[in-house]
């Protein structure tokens, strides 16, 4: 006795407008939510210092055991993270920058506003 009644017959397929709009139905909670941000799990930032020291001894030690093209190889990690903390520095620095920048204009704006403010006060 069978308990499916057409399990030897080959499954119909949906037409392609069907699988639109079942997709659409399924990803409309992802649009919907619109404080959604990725996170960059490749690496924290307080780690990139450490991964330098990390590669860095490594090296050493892959000389010291006369590997080269090991310690070649951990040398060039180490060059890679050196090159993301100056890249962060950098950003970090015309960040402050700017919002040196913006807190400059905003005093000499108000500094405008009390000048002609007292201008108006006496005459």
């Amino acid at each position: 006795m069978r308990t499916y009644k057409n399990n030897h017959k080959r499954q119909k397929f949906r037409s392609n407008g069907d699988r639109n709009l079942s997709r659409n139905l399924e990803n409309q909670h992802l649009v919907s939510n619109s404080n959604f941000q990725r996170k960059n799990h490749r690496m924290n930032n307080q780690n990139a210092s450490r991964m330098v020291e990390k590669y860095n001894s490594l090296a050493r030690e892959a000389l010291s055991t006369g590997d080269k093209i090991l310690s070649e190889s951990y040398f060039q990690f180490s060059d890679h993270y050196l090159r993301i903390l100056n890249e962060r520095e950098k950003n970090q620095n015309s960040l402050n920058n700017s919002k040196e920048k913006s807190i400059n204009q905003n005093s000499n704006q108000i500094k405008d506003e009390k000048i002609e403010e007292k201008k108006i006060v006496t005459s």
